[in-house]
């Protein structure tokens, strides 16, 4: 890598640290700057999950305390969790190169769809929690959640937002302590990707050590900002930008 390239891809983990600090998406900034330096688009992701994993561990320790009596939910939807994110990454690897160019504009898409739809969900989350309705036990909820790991695996854009879903939608809890379940979840899923992309994936491993390292910037950076910054206003933002990008792969 040129120090320009270097520059621009740090730049954007750096940015997309801070936007999943703040409103998530993060990916949709930091994926395309990986391609934009001439990565091919399945080395492109499987280095960006690597990069991305400080940032799921530090949003997953800012939230520890919202875990207090929640240590059975996470018995049994950790390993779910954990087991779906690895499923994700087989896939991946299993996936041509040619086949995984063709899905990026869709992905990208997809993602993007679940950011922008993220508020409308969580107002009907909280209203569906308001209205009492019946929970399920943690078991019923062990295939959904691996089958968003699943997801997550294969390309993260978008996993917290169907993590949050699933969870607020299966139990009766508040929505911040089930944001605080999802944490580890998310986490858990990311870096069993991450482990096994370590050991078999096409990482490049210059650019994934810089990522890592800036995009753990960005969250401290977003965590101290969050008082300051309008989540919604910068969620925004990504969705337009990975509208921009999305609907560009598509074309070309």
């Amino acid at each position: 890598m040129s120090l320009a390239e270097s520059a621009w891809i740090a730049a954007a983990a750096l940015a997309a640290g801070f936007v999943n600090a703040l409103a998530g998406g993060g990916s949709l900034l930091s994926f395309p700057a990986l391609t934009a330096i001439g990565l091919p688009p399945l080395v492109a992701n499987v280095t960006n999950t690597v990069a991305l994993t400080p940032g799921y561990l530090g949003a997953a320790l800012g939230q520890r305390r919202d875990l207090a009596g929640q240590g059975g939910r996470l018995r049994q939807l950790l390993p779910a969790a954990a087991l779906g994110g690895l499923a994700g990454a087989v896939l991946l690897l299993h996936t041509s190169a040619a086949l995984f160019r063709q899905l990026v504009p869709w992905l990208i898409l997809l993602g993007t769809a679940l950011l922008a739809l993220q508020d409308p969900l969580k107002r009907r989350l909280e209203r569906h929690a308001g209205a009492g309705a019946a929970p399920l036990r943690p078991r019923w909820l062990v295939a959904p959640v691996a089958a968003a790991a699943l997801y997550g695996g294969y390309f993260g854009a978008g996993l917290s937002v169907i993590l949050l879903a699933v969870l607020a939608l299966g139990l009766s809890d508040s929505l911040t302590r089930l944001n605080g379940l999802k944490q580890p979840l998310a986490l858990a899923t990311n870096l069993a990707a991450a482990l096994l992309f370590s050991l078999t994936g096409p990482v490049h491993w210059p650019a994934a050590l810089l990522m890592a390292v800036a995009a753990w910037l960005g969250g401290l950076l977003g965590g101290r900002c969050a008082s300051r910054v309008d989540p919604l206003l910068l969620r925004r933002v990504v969705v337009a930008a990975g509208l921009v990008i999305g609907l560009a792969y598509l074309r070309r």
